[in-house]
């Protein structure tokens, strides 16, 4: 097992709701599809180490998700699960198509121009409703957002974690 820091986050425990033991989940996930059909989820354990939680029944409520866990049947049991994040194996990830990639793999990537020139490193990728995510870039520029689509992106290196991007016109070269 993957230490917990190296699993993917998908939620966070916002509290308790109802009296047997269910939790309202955060989906911190690009795909909140996922939660009506997991089956665990992994917390922080008391020494940081991964904790295996099975997932009884998930339903949507109100724009979050409701998870009742095994063994968490009070208030109580599931007040402790309060502000924990909820984590899974990599390998457990559906398959994406050819060009896709999830947030996790993005995030933390390097982001060079066209000649290598370092433009910063990936911090966040935000959804926008429209077709194409953005990238928010940190460098030493400050904040830099792109466009995650063909026209700015030139290739993605999940292996050696860097994007080669066209540099936009508002971004001057050092």
């Amino acid at each position: 097992m993957p230490a917990f820091h190296e699993l993917v986050l998908v939620g966070r425990v916002v509290k308790p709701q109802g009296r047997h033991g269910e939790v309202a989940v955060l989906c911190l996930s690009d795909r909140p599809d996922r939660f009506p059909t997991l089956r665990r989820a992994f917390v922080a354990g008391e020494h940081g180490e991964p904790r295996e939680l099975r997932v009884e029944r998930a339903w949507p409520h109100k724009g979050r998700f409701v998870l009742k866990f095994e063994g968490v049947d009070s208030i109580d049991a599931a007040e402790r699960l309060r502000g924990l994040e909820l984590r899974i194996p990599e390998h457990e990830l559906e398959p994406l198509p050819d060009g896709s990639y999830y947030h996790h793999q993005l995030a933390g990537m390097s982001v060079v121009d066209e000649a290598g020139a370092p433009l910063g490193t990936v911090e966040d990728v935000v959804e926008t409703g429209a077709e194409a995510r953005v990238l928010v870039v940190r460098g030493v520029q400050g904040e830099t957002l792109l466009p995650f689509a063909a026209g700015t992106v030139k290739t993605v290196d999940v292996a050696r974690r860097r994007l080669v991007v066209a540099r936009p016109e508002y971004v001057v070269a050092d």
